[in-house]
């Protein structure tokens, strides 16, 4: 039998849109799939659509894990498509025979992501990813097939590659029960999220050996999707990395909002896991890795407003790091320098005198954040230590917590316990408040009257979520100081505000370095006490070397004559 110059060598499978035979192409003398739309539907308008839409999905994506399309015709009456020809078998028959090492499955889950993202940068919705429409080849690679309940959304209506415009009528649900997205489920419109949550569920499959959301009948299955919440993978028996069962249940957000918002930021994800999951490379021989630069962090969001959550990240973690006598930290104002612009670590490590260079970027979208970063040995030039992590805004605290941790265990150092104290103490429970103060102190690094007073303001709203809150009293403090020297407000009001604030700040909190720097500016140009001023910033630097404003402020008090 022959379609056109393909000549029907035997059957390969079948299924409800096509059936799929071994063929082998007269002009090229190579072997070849081809899948015909069966007799029944030929005539069928939609089923033909859909068959021809499948074929220009495929044939407008070009990445090496999606089935490639060679051509497509029509012979006396069938329509068939021809692709290139696998050897191998599906994952669903690979599933149907037990779990898969967390290794494969992620290895596999990565594949899977970038040929989606790929599909996604085209504006091409999957729609109907499952176990059945992944295809594992018999030299390892992998394949996404079936693109036959595809959506397109072209990312510009003036692209000049041919697609196919496909709409699906509200309310029509679309996909395989047990797969699909909530959104889909419910039969709303679809974006790359959905496709997100379908790989979810298989990666969930493949680690666990059983489905994320299964129910007696197909209506069971679908409202599983929209309710209920898979069993937790620990109670699977398999022994797999904190990391990836995060990463899973992140995939299987209810909201699409509250997913991974792109399939190459879960690539990446992937990556990192298998790259370690944060484990560090032992250091190399030579100079101790005594010595850290922490680069300020990049915003990456879309929106500039997030530009204090990646300023206040980087001070945290050079805060933190201080706290470990072994280890030199560069001061904010050393490092800030470097802020907003493309450096190379090594070079910039060697020019500070830094062993490390810590660098990183920082995305908000809603109330997920994404923070991203490399340790670097600046003598090797190799990376010590890489991370990504996505979490819910809610565990900052957690998040800049565990880099700290992270970091110390990367250079094998032991810490003392009162260092590993300090490294885990919270300033405050409350997220919200912390979010305000560090939105303070962006304005407050400004340093213009406008910019104070929106300070004053955010420090103030912190006080309101948390009235024990020391850091941000502090802030109240800086702020007044600063605006009474300029003479933005009435020394004598101002001052008297910034001198209750910074008493509050020491009182909450002894050993808090900004409350004795705010003490100190306070003694030396509101009180003209010069020796009370140095004994609070020497308290400061005491307790913590890397707080920048305390050896600042230390140095510009000397610059000023010592009488009234």
């Amino acid at each position: 039998m022959r379609l056109g110059p393909y000549e029907i060598l035997a059957p390969i499978g079948a299924g409800g849109m096509g059936e799929v035979y071994r063929a082998r192409d007269s002009r090229l003398g190579r072997e070849v799939a081809i899948k015909v739309l069966p007799e029944h539907l030929a005539q069928d308008p939609q089923a033909l659509a859909r068959f021809e839409r499948e074929a220009k999905a495929v044939a407008a994506l070009s990445h090496h894990n999606i089935l490639a399309i060679h051509d497509v015709g029509r012979e006396q009456g069938v329509s068939y498509a021809v692709t290139e020809l696998l050897e191998g078998d599906t994952l669903r028959s690979g599933l149907d025979r037990g779990p898969l090492p967390w290794r494969k499955a992620v290895e596999i889950g990565v594949a899977v992501a970038e040929g989606l993202s790929a599909a996604h940068a085209k504006g091409i919705i999957h729609r109907d990813l499952k176990p059945g429409n992944i295809f594992l080849t018999s030299d390892g690679r992998v394949k996404v097939l079936d693109f036959g309940l595809a959506r397109f959304n072209p990312p510009s209506a003036a692209q000049s590659e041919p697609v196919a415009q496909t709409a699906t009528e509200a309310g029509t649900v679309m996909g395989t029960p047990g797969y699909m997205s909530p959104e889909q489920v419910r039969g709303v419109p679809v974006g790359p999220g959905s496709d997100i949550f379908s790989l979810g569920c298989v990666l969930y499959e493949m680690v666990s050996g059983r489905r994320a959301f299964s129910g007696k009948t197909p209506v069971e299955t679908l409202s599983a999707v929209l309710k209920d919440h898979p069993a937790e993978l620990a109670s699977s028996g398999k022994q797999i990395p904190l990391e990836l069962d995060r990463l899973i249940s992140h995939c299987l957000e209810k909201n699409p909002e509250e997913r991974f918002q792109s399939a190459r930021d879960l690539a990446f994800d992937m990556k990192s896991i298998l790259g370690g999951s944060g484990v560090a490379s032992p250091p190399a021989p030579g100079k101790a890795l005594d010595s850290i630069a922490v680069l300020p962090f990049a915003n990456a969001s879309r929106e500039p407003d997030a530009e204090y959550l990646s300023d206040g990240i980087t001070e945290s973690i050079i805060n933190s790091l201080a706290q470990i006598a072994q280890l030199r930290v560069m001061p904010r104002s050393t490092v800030f320098r470097y802020k907003g612009q493309e450096v190379d670590p090594q070079a910039v490590g060697r020019e500070l005198n830094a062993r490390m260079v810590l660098t990183g970027r920082v995305i908000l979208r809603g109330e997920t954040l994404v923070v991203g970063m490399e340790l670097v040995d600046v003598a090797q030039g190799s990376q010590l230590w890489g991370e990504r992590y996505n979490r819910k805004l809610a565990d900052i605290f957690a998040v800049e917590e565990e880099i700290a941790r992270k970091i110390s265990e990367s250079l094998r150092m032991r810490l003392s316990g009162e260092e590993k104290k300090r490294l885990a103490k919270r300033f405050t429970e409350n997220t919200e408040a912390y979010q305000l103060y560090l939105k303070g102190r962006h304005y407050w690094v400004k340093r213009t009257p406008d910019s104070m007073k929106k300070g004053i303001e955010y420090f103030q709203q912190a006080i309101e979520k948390d009235p024990g809150y020391a850091l941000a009293y502090a802030g109240v403090a800086d702020c007044y100081s600063i605006l009474s020297t300029y003479g933005a407000v009435s020394p004598r009001e101002g001052w008297a505000k910034a001198k209750a604030a910074a008493a509050a700040a020491v009182a909450l909190d002894p050993e808090l370095a900004e409350g004795h720097t705010s003490l100190a500016f306070i003694r030396g140009f509101a009180d003209w006490d010069w020796v009370a001023a140095e004994e609070e910033c020497r308290r400061a630097i005491e307790l913590n070397p890397a707080y920048w404003v305390a050896p600042y402020w230390y140095a510009t008090l000397f610059e000023r004559p010592r009488t009234p």
